[in-house]
């Protein structure tokens, strides 16, 4: 049986007991001492602490095929691209010099992806657009009560933004059209613009012309 040792030996041997390999010449030897000031030893794992000062550990092929399946073809991978994928790998603490290039090859590989990838205008399924809204495009509105009186006020009138959830109210003595129109003229009109679509019940004080 024969095994191939990871690319990363020789700095993991200098790293943890201070050998160079002696099939090299003294060019090399000093450039793999100069590289090896950016490695950490921690058995039996070598890290490398990388230009955004994360520790990664470094992997091997084997080791890569396998994290790059957990990252792109798990059930929480998602099948994204070459470059997503790299970056789940790299926010999981791992690293190779060629992850870039392992993982567009790993998705060029991947057998779902290339069954979904470049699907022809003829076999697409009808889409339904979904409208776009802004803030405070749409607002519902209605009453609340009626509750106990609280200097003669018995009914509340709420407006809810949609989009975001923004609450406008006020506390109103009688529940008719024109404590309504009041109501938009003065806290929704003047200080968020005209609606596109008010959202209400149908209810007789929301009828006015």
């Amino acid at each position: 049986m024969i095994q191939e040792a990871p690319w990363f030996t020789d700095i993991a041997n200098f790293k943890a007991i201070g050998e160079l390999p002696s099939n090299i010449n003294k060019h090399l030897k000093r450039k793999l001492i100069n590289d090896a000031k950016h490695y950490i030893w921690d058995e039996p794992y070598l890290f490398k602490r990388c230009a955004d000062g994360i520790l990664r550990r470094y992997i091997s092929h084997g080791e890569g095929q396998e994290v790059l399946w957990h990252c792109h073809g798990s059930i929480y991978g998602g099948h994204f691209s070459g470059e997503r994928t790299t970056t789940k790998v790299l926010q999981c603490g791992f690293f190779r010099p060629i992850i870039f290039k392992d993982a567009t090859e790993f998705v060029t590989r991947c057998n779902k992806c290339q069954r979904a990838g470049n699907l022809p205008k003829k076999n697409e399924m009808p889409q339904r657009f979904i409208m776009e809204l802004e803030l405070f495009d749409v607002w519902g509105i209605d009453f609340m009560g009626p509750s106990p009186p609280s200097y003669s006020n018995n009914n509340i009138l709420v407006a809810v933004d949609y989009v975001s959830k923004w609450v406008e109210a006020i506390a109103t003595s009688t529940n008719d059209n024109k404590v309504v129109i009041n109501f938009l003229r003065k806290n929704i009109f003047s200080r968020f613009g005209v609606p596109r679509a008010l959202i209400i019940d149908g209810g007789t004080h929301f009828c006015n012309k």
